[in-house]
């Protein structure tokens, strides 16, 4: 694809090799072809289908179709990855492919290296054998921080950066910002990587809490058939997460939690899980289309990753505020029938996975963004509002939720060439103001809007509930009982 009217954001040097070629990595590729210069000689794509090949071929890109497993990934990866001169680039865009390990041999090799989530290897979200506690996205994410604490600095590997977890942790910058801003408070901006300038910064807006808002209202032109799952991204993706347990960074704020919530013994102890999982576990939240609605509080690296990242210790090291940070995602009609059908029938998973691409959709769009709440302003939401119709207009292979996630990836990658030295990072520790300077033409409309909308409201009041009604931010009267 020509690079005519995009700009070029940096040359990758070395070989650029894209593990996974789902509706993900066909949408990442024609952004790389339009933003970088490359050898597009020592360009690999690895993928175990050849659902995309055609893609592919008519690009000349070269195609790999093997599985990365725990048992070959040096010995396929390492080749592939320092072919001719200059730094290579790893994109890792794959399901049960070990990221710390990919991780690991990329630094090794001094391999730039991305990825949108902390993927663990092929059996472990389904493996019985394990503690709800071991197979919680707080536990993969323990993995990371252990392999960043054993091997500080060096080659950057930039983990989970996509659009949540990725770019909702740049929203939620920017975000704050606006409401410190707007509610006339003197104040100065931390450099990005300022973990305890930006805690504090939260502390002193008032913000309790954040919640990963999102409605996907895009619609498919046929209805969805039984016993398909269909979804607008990766369905394994989706039933990985959502079979996981439900969890949430836990804020100071908090009186109350659920009779089935778990602590964690070790690590950075920002968060909790609750003994259910996060795709049949509903909470109250708000976006600007549909105004108040329900979401899955499905498990995300963000919603850990955040919470941890503003948390304000004293001088004794003791937490003196933690907001509490969960996702809270209405996915696509069909999605939402497709999980109903999965639960009814005692969580059996459809025989048959299906994600409905650009040409099966008929509109929508993709609101993502975060709500801050519990400031003076009360709540704040700011976000992307991608519409299916803009992104056809824009980038190819891709519907509007695929569109959020690929320039995530794009600006990921521009910071990681930007900053090639910068050791592990995740999407907390960026430069926010960069990397939505990148991704922002691909977003549609980027707004904020102010709401007075609280979890007390929109009720019915024809039963009685158990509530607390003097701080209407409590995960109590969030989480739908």
């Amino acid at each position: 694809m020509a690079n005519e009217n995009h700009p070029i954001h940096g040359k990758i040097t070395g070989p650029i090799v894209m593990i996974g070629f789902g509706s993900i990595g066909r949408g990442t590729l024609p952004l790389i072809e339009r933003h970088f210069e490359y050898d597009k000689a020592r360009l690999t794509v690895i993928d175990p289908k050849a659902d995309n090949r055609a893609i592919l071929d008519e690009r000349g890109v070269r195609f790999v179709q093997e599985a990365v497993t725990r048992n070959n990934y040096k010995e396929l990866l390492t080749p592939l990855l320092t072919e001719g001169e200059g730094q290579g680039f790893c994109v890792n865009l794959s399901v049960d492919t070990g990221s710390v390990d990919l991780m690991r041999l990329c630094r090794e090799l001094g391999v730039l290296y991305i990825d949108t989530v902390i993927e663990p290897w092929l059996g472990f979200y389904f493996d019985d054998t394990m503690s709800n506690a071991d197979r919680t996205n707080y536990a993969l994410r323990e993995t990371l921080r252990k392999e960043k604490r054993a091997r500080p600095g060096g080659t950057t590997a930039v983990s989970t950066c996509g659009a949540n977890p990725g770019m909702v942790s740049w929203f939620v910058k920017q975000a704050l910002v606006d409401i410190c801003r707007d509610t006339g408070m003197t104040f100065e901006e931390p450099a990005a990587g300022d973990r305890e300038g930006w805690a504090k910064l939260m502390k002193k807006s008032g913000v309790k809490g954040v919640h990963i808002a999102e409605r996907d209202t895009q619609r498919a032109v046929k209805p969805k058939p039984m016993n398909v799952f269909w979804n607008t991204w990766s369905v394994e993706g989706f039933l990985s997460e959502g079979m996981q347990p439900a969890e949430l960074g836990w804020g100071t704020h908090e009186k109350w939690r659920p009779k089935n919530a778990r602590d964690h013994e070790k690590g950075c102890k920002a968060a909790i899980y609750l003994e259910q999982p996060g795709a049949n576990t509903r909470v109250r939240t708000w976006c600007p289309t549909p105004g108040a609605q329900y979401g899955f509080l499905v498990t995300h690296n963000e919603s850990i990753s955040i919470a941890d990242y503003f948390t304000h210790r004293n001088k004794s090291d003791e937490v003196t505020f933690r907001p509490t940070v969960h996702y809270a995602y209405h996915p696509c009609n069909d999605a939402v029938l497709s999980l109903h059908e999965l639960f009814g029938a005692a969580g059996r998973i459809q025989p048959e996975h299906h994600v409905l691409d650009e040409d099966e959709l008929t509109d929508g769009i993709d609101e993502l963004g975060v709500l801050l709440y519990g400031h003076a302003k009360n709540a704040y939401w700011y976000g992307s509002q991608l519409s299916l119709e803009e992104t056809r207009r824009i980038a190819p292979y891709q519907n509007a939720t695929g569109l959020q996630v690929t320039s995530a990836v794009l600006a990921g990658m521009v910071w990681a060439l930007e900053n090639p030295e910068a050791g592990i990072v995740e999407a907390d520790e960026m430069d926010y103001r960069r990397c939505l300077e990148v991704q922002t033409p691909y977003l549609g409309p980027v707004k904020g809007y102010y709401t007075d909308w609280t979890p007390l409201a929109d009720r019915p009041g024809l039963f009685p509930e158990d509530l607390d009604e003097k701080d209407p931010w409590q995960f109590r009267n969030i989480l739908v009982r």
